[in-house]
């Protein structure tokens, strides 16, 4: 299972970081980041997790759709 985000679509709103902490903080550029993740390419962000924990709700969450979480 993985975490994918966009970083381009964020708007920093942060609704991610209130609910899942434990994957996302906030950057220095006020977008949020996935945390120990991998860039793959134009500002995507991947990381490989066993449990989606609280990822789906940061997905359900987030405004612009930013976030998926993948099998």
């Amino acid at each position: 299972m993985k975490i994918i985000q966009d970083r381009k679509k964020c708007m920093g709103c942060g609704a991610c970081i209130a609910v899942c902490a434990k994957f996302f903080e906030m950057g220095e550029d006020g977008k949020s980041v996935l945390k120990n993740a991998v860039e793959k390419e134009n500002g995507v962000l991947e990381l490989e997790i066993e449990k989606a924990d609280c990822a789906k709700e940061a997905a359900e969450v987030c405004p612009v759709q930013a976030i998926k979480v993948v099998q």
